[in-house]
């Protein structure tokens, strides 16, 4: 009897030991693609086509995000709209893409046109139309069985893009609040694993990380590259333009007993530096095809600079630099006006100039690619200092608000609250006065209270968009008029 009881004691852990299945599954974010062709080690399409291509082939069991920004900004999106980098992202689909603020650069009309010329899914839940209704083919949850197992995709747009975008009757709602009820709600359906594909800065990654809603989190906006588990979220800043990309093997352990179904899993982070990448072959053909359409007309030399030029996103959006004078400069001098400003967001090339080097059309649709117009406003002082502490209001976080100045000394405090930190401004050579009229050159893009400029929206408007000339016309004619460039750092923006 002891004999038969022990047979059945151990053929039944046989069965429940049989039906203990642990499989592997392999995610995969990408996020902030802006260089269909990368850097000239690193990154691009090419790289990221061959890397997915390469995942998919070593383990079916593969899911590929993308999380936001892609159709804007770059050289070519700005002539094409970013129909470019839907072709290249067509030859190797993703399984989920979420709408970043840039995919909103050239107006919600465009945004639909290319999620319909998209061989892959788009979806958002915390976007809609003005009437509540969907976004046309603007997708939801995705839920995906994979290998057996039952994966929830939650997928989030930036919250704050009207503030930093062209969205036009778009409603956006909370993407925290959204993201972890949604997550909450999919593991009450029966998900086994959450996962959320968002675009949100690193203060929201954070908040929804500490709701303990989500299994893995892939985010982009910030432009670096992060990684972290704290034992109950994988987490991944997903960098820009590939340059580096992370794929986060999950094993995953399915247990069945007594008919209950239990899941457990472990992250395996793998970086992959994509110079280490050979490019995919049909990629690369469609890549070089567009580098030689763009070279024909962009490659014409239109000046030099005197001294060094810095475009770095880390310096325009924290500080006076060089570039944002020439560009603030430009926009002045075209426009006859007493004062420029500029956002620092706006300024798109990320990269350094030496002195004496040449300066060509290429590189200022690199530098300026949202087709901005350059356009006319009298201000009030009051006015004008409101608009630069919206400029300085998150120069900690490098928002893409800060100011970059022609014709005017200012000295800022960043210690001090928010809407209290401009300490003093000069106007030439005399004190801000704010019950003053000033003539101030700007875009068309913070007339419109882009960047939270909506200081400027009670000017009065004596060029607007319909009648002003494109930004990158009025660089290209200063730097042929001065040649070289004389801009320089000479003290328009201090702190204390």
């Amino acid at each position: 009897m002891r004999k038969t009881l022990f047979a059945l004691a151990f053929s039944s852990a046989l069965i429940s030991a049989a039906q203990a299945e642990t499989v592997k599954i392999t995610l995969l974010g990408a996020g902030d693609l802006y260089n269909f062709d990368g850097g000239k080690a690193r990154g691009g399409l090419a790289r990221l086509n061959a890397l997915a291509k390469a995942e998919k082939a070593a383990n079916p069991n593969f899911v590929y995000v993308f999380d936001g920004d892609m159709l804007s900004p770059s050289l070519l999106s700005g002539l094409d709209h970013g129909e470019n980098m839907v072709m290249l992202t067509n030859l190797v689909p993703f399984d989920l893409a979420v709408p970043g603020n840039h995919e909103f650069d050239f107006g919600p009309e465009n945004f639909v046109a290319k999620v319909k010329e998209s061989k892959y899914p788009w979806a958002a839940l915390n976007l809609t139309a003005a009437d509540g209704k969907p976004v046309e083919g603007l997708g939801r949850v995705m839920v995906k069985e994979v290998a057996g197992v039952k994966l929830a995709l939650i997928p989030i747009a930036q919250d704050s893009s009207p503030e930093v975008s062209s969205t036009g009757d778009l409603k956006f709602t909370d993407s925290v609040k959204t993201a972890v009820e949604a997550a909450r709600k999919a593991r009450a359906d029966g998900a086994d694993l959450v996962v959320g594909v968002v675009q949100a800065p690193h203060s929201q990654d954070y908040q929804m990380i500490a709701s303990k809603a989500f299994d893995v989190l892939l985010s982009g906006d910030d432009h670096d590259l992060a990684m972290q588990y704290n034992g109950v979220t994988a987490y991944v800043e997903t960098s820009i333009d590939a340059n580096y990309l992370v794929p986060i093997d999950l094993a995953v352990t399915i247990d069945v007993k007594d008919g209950k179904r239990s899941v457990k899993w472990e992250p395996s982070f793998r970086f992959i530096d994509t110079a280490t990448v050979q490019p995919d072959p049909e990629t690369q053909k469609l890549v070089d095809q567009y580098k030689a359409d763009l070279a024909k007309d962009l490659d014409v030399v239109i000046g030099a600079t005197q001294g060094p030029l810095d475009s770095r996103r880390n310096m325009v959006r924290t500080q006076e630099t060089a570039m944002g004078n020439l560009i603030a400069d430009a926009l002045r001098k075209a426009t006859g006006a007493d004062i420029a400003l500029t956002n620092g967001g706006g300024i798109r090339g990320d990269k350094t100039y030496d002195a004496g080097a040449a300066l060509t059309r290429k590189d200022v649709l690199t530098e300026l690619p949202f087709g901005n117009k350059t356009v006319l406003v009298e201000v009030t002082g009051k006015q004008l200092l409101d608009a630069l502490e919206n400029g300085f209001s998150q120069v900690e976080d490098g928002a893409g608000r800060f100011p970059q100045v022609s014709g005017l000394t200012i000295v800022a405090d960043k210690s001090k609250p928010t809407g209290s930190r401009v300490v003093s401004v000069s106007v030439g050579d005399k004190p801000l006065d704010p019950a003053a009229t000033y003539k101030l050159a700007t875009n068309d893009f913070m007339l419109g209270g882009g960047d939270a400029y909506t200081a400027l929206a009670g000017g009065k408007v004596i060029i607007n968009a319909a009648n002003g000339k494109l930004m990158t016309n009025d660089l290209m004619v200063l730097l042929k008029d001065q040649n070289p460039a004389t801009a320089k750092v000479e003290g328009r923006i201090t702190f204390k």
